[in-house]
């Protein structure tokens, strides 16, 4: 339910009546509201051909654009229908063999001298460093693609590696053969830059005739890492203005909780030695072998950072609707300078707040501060040619991104800063600012100098064009400012009034989450009709099963100074309901409900949300007959099966692949609030069997990997945020503090497939809900087959 004053009416109002000094100022030129048409390639590298600009990336996936905002798939997925190649799995047998992988990592595409294409292809095993990495050659862009063979190979354990002395392959200082990046230097040499986690980041030069590293090299060059750094993803772009080659680095875990961040060295030389802000030698940069293995705490200190986890929060009351705009997990970039204009842009794959492992290109366009060191637009590229910006045009009130060194999966949120008439910096941080020729900002604050620019940028969630500032330290902490509208009080606390939304509340089942902040510092106090069923913090307690439903009025008072309003909100808390399987499906030929409460499931495609797919049925299930889903199907299950804290779900699952993130079992409330049941997860080596949930994240890893090709029984209990997780009867993992998720009586329920990731593959068997949480009892019986 959401107060009667529209915030869409408000929003345009202030829009025009309450800009700020950044904002009033507005110039004839501004660019147009551009559009977007986003694409998912994973770890995209970028080549041109013609006017497009391609990006090439992991699992053989590419895609084209022409002006950086608009993208189009061309290929996805290391399949024999994959146009890149003929046939890659055939052609490339030889490295899925030695890699013992069914996929390919990230790619890298630049044409050599004599016109044809090369691309530099690669795969790993995963759970080690046993890798190989060759090159295939192409006449167009777009292939087909023929390889020439592998140039080398990681993890042949207790065998000689592939370094010049043939010694024993050692993953602490040897490389993972991964992640490669071709560039030309200033002189016409040309260069491989490449490597992962394990020994680190090594160079080799290139022969430019053949694409394939000069003889005699073995490894290259060690560059950066080793004993296990997480430091990935390398590319060098070399500024004919700076006459540095900058070094751009990935630290940290790729998926969502991962903490990827982009972090920049330089060095006069292709080759090294690579310094970050600080003057650090990124050669020495490696963990500590007495530490545990991935140990960041040694790590995290270097590197110039430019980019990572955070987010521009939308507060109540603020323009649009949502979290915000912000990033969770950016990195493995590649950059993309522009031949006619010279603008530099930063290239690269993030994930976001609230969307699990979702993943989309992304482009910001990049300029070089005053001492010579690349800073980012604070936002995505959106066109405009001219985005000047004067002294007048800055003072205002501003969120500020502070992008410390810190390697936490921790989303760093923006604070109030204002930037006055008068050159001076108040709020979160206090200090002095200055506009100095063209868009060249500097902020001193807390004895440390901060270079960059400031410049106009698209926020989406205002939908406009805006002030915007980056700028970097010498210790290599870079600072993003996002002008907001300047409020009154009384301007405040109507757009919070206007924009307070507590969703559905004719059924509530769970507690409720009642915000206490809004913009520009109005706070939100609640008062309850009935405590002991709605609190003041929103914690719900159902009526026992035969009391009847509780209607209860929660008041928001909403205060910005000495302005004060109030807002009221009807609540109906549902008594509870008689615990019980609420829904079984057994597949004997069909779809249908064994509780013959609901309806028949049916069937989706590759996402939840789409029509089609199939289901096929096979003999041997775990009792009787069990579904088949083939990879491009799922089945849909009726909505609102559970409502509330207390549910279980137990199912019997044989895959026939195990791919990362996806769900055997899903449920949710929106695509902000969901658990799912993944037969192999993230965690652990190769990725355990777990059950997990997003928005508020919560891993529930069970520390083993259910087997393909036979029967295993999985089973999920949550009672009242206590969590347990059992494998073939046997409690894997046990919790507390697990989120509630399904707080609405018309939640989502599915198998084999969600909104974003690869669908189940395999045979599901005896799947039920149940509307309480099972005893390992219970547990055990269903188990036994």
């Amino acid at each position: 339910m959401r107060a009667a004053l529209t915030a869409a009416a408000l929003t345009l109002a202030l829009a025009v009546t309450s800009a700020p000094a950044a904002q009033a100022h507005r110039r004839p030129a501004e660019p147009p509201p551009p559009t977007f048409q986003d694409v998912s390639v994973h770890d995209p590298s970028v080549v041109t051909s013609g006017d497009d600009i391609w990006v090439f990336g992991s699992h053989l996936a590419a895609a084209k654009t022409d002006d950086l905002l608009h993208w189009e798939k061309v290929a996805d997925g290391a399949n024999a229908d994959n146009p890149l190649f003929d046939d890659v799995r055939a052609n490339l047998a030889e490295t899925f063999a030695w890699a013992q992988t069914d996929t390919l990592w990230a790619a890298d595409v630049i044409q050599l001298p004599d016109g044809r294409y090369a691309m530099y292809y690669n795969a790993c095993k995963g759970d080690s460093p046993r890798s190989a990495m060759g090159i295939a050659v192409s006449d167009d862009v777009d292939g087909p693609y023929v390889d020439q063979g592998i140039f080398l190979k990681s993890g042949m354990w207790d065998e000689p590696s592939d370094a010049v002395d043939g010694a024993i392959y050692d993953a602490r200082v040897h490389p993972n053969t991964v992640d490669p990046d071709a560039f030309v230097d200033a002189k016409g040499t040309w260069w491989l830059v490449y490597g992962s986690y394990s020994g680190g980041i090594f160079i080799l030069e290139l022969d430019p005739s053949t694409g394939k590293p000069v003889e005699g090299q073995g490894y290259g060059k060690h560059l950066v890492g080793g004993n296990h750094s997480r430091i990935e993803g390398p590319t060098v772009m070399y500024d004919t203005k700076t006459r540095y080659y900058y070094l751009f680095l990935s630290f940290g875990g790729l998926d969502a909780n991962g903490a990827y961040n982009v972090r920049v060295a330089r060095s006069k030389s292709p080759d090294g030695p690579y310094l970050d802000a600080a003057g650090n030698d990124m050669a020495q940069v490696k963990s500590d072998p007495t530490k545990p293995l991935f140990d960041d705490a040694s790590i995290e200190p270097f590197g110039t950072k430019i980019l990572g986890n955070h987010l521009f929060a939308r507060e109540i009351g603020d323009p649009g609707e949502g979290p915000g705009t912000g990033y969770l997990s950016p990195g493995h970039n590649s950059w993309y300078r522009d031949p006619e204009t010279g603008e530099t842009f930063l290239v690269f794959h993030a994930r976001f707040p609230g969307k699990g492992e979702q993943h989309e290109v992304r482009v910001h366009q990049m300029w070089m501060n005053s001492q010579g060191w690349p800073v980012l637009d604070p936002y995505r590229y959106a066109g405009g040619d001219d985005r000047r910006v004067e002294r007048k045009d800055v003072a205002g009130e501003y969120a500020l991104v502070t992008h410390d060194k810190a390697l936490t999966a921790d989303q760093r949120r923006a604070t109030p800063v204002t930037l006055t008439a008068n050159g001076k910096v108040t709020g979160s941080l206090t200090g002095k600012w200055s506009l100095t020729g063209k868009n060249q900002a500097r902020i001193d604050a807390g004895g440390t100098r901060y270079d960059g620019v400031f410049t106009r940028s698209w926020q989406p969630d205002q939908a406009r064009w805006v002030v915007t500032f980056s700028v970097l330290s010498r210790g290599g902490v870079t600072l993003w400012g996002s002008a907001v509208p300047s409020l009154t009080a009384k301007q405040a606390v109507d757009a919070v009034v206007a924009d307070l939304d507590l969703g559905d509340t004719s059924g509530v089942v769970a507690d409720l989450a009642l915000p206490t902040t809004g913009t520009h510092g109005t706070t939100i106090t609640w008062a309850s009709s009935d405590p002991a069923v709605v609190s003041t913090t929103g914690d719900v307690t159902r009526p026992e099963t035969g009391a009847g439903d509780a209607h209860v009025m929660l008041t928001a008072t909403v205060r910005n100074g000495k302005v004060v309003r109030t807002a009221t909100f009807d609540v109906t808390v549902l008594q509870r309901v008689a615990g019980g399987v609420v829904g079984s499906w057994s597949f004997e030929g069909d779809l249908a409900d064994g509780t013959g409460t609901h309806a028949p499931a049916t069937t989706t495609g590759p996402r939840l949300d789409q029509a089609g797919g199939q289901v096929t049925y096979v003999a041997d299930g775990a009792r009787g007959q069990a579904a088949h889903l083939d990879g491009t199907s799922g089945v849909r299950l009726p909505d609102g099966l559970v409502s509330g804290s207390t549910w279980s779900a137990s199912m019997w699952l044989r895959p026939q692949a195990l791919t990362p993130y996806t769900t055997a079992f899903f449920a949710a409330r929106d695509a902000n609030s969901w658990v799912s049941v993944v037969p192999r997860g993230h965690d652990g080596v190769g990725g355990s069997t777990m059950v997990w949930s997003g928005a508020q994240w919560y891993d529930a890893g069970t520390g083993t990997q259910i087997p393909v090709g036979e029967w295993s029984h999985v089973a999920v209990t949550v009672d009242g945020g206590d969590v347990v997780v059992y494998v073939d009867g046997e409690a894997r993992y046990t919790g507390t503090g697990f989120p509630d998720v399904l707080t609405t009586t018309t939640g989502t329920f599915a198998l084999g497939v969600n909104w974003w990731d690869t669908p189940f593959q395999g045979d599901v068997d005896e799947v039920s809900v149940w509307s309480s949480a099972l005893t390992p009892t219970e547990v055990a019986a269903l188990a036994t087959r």
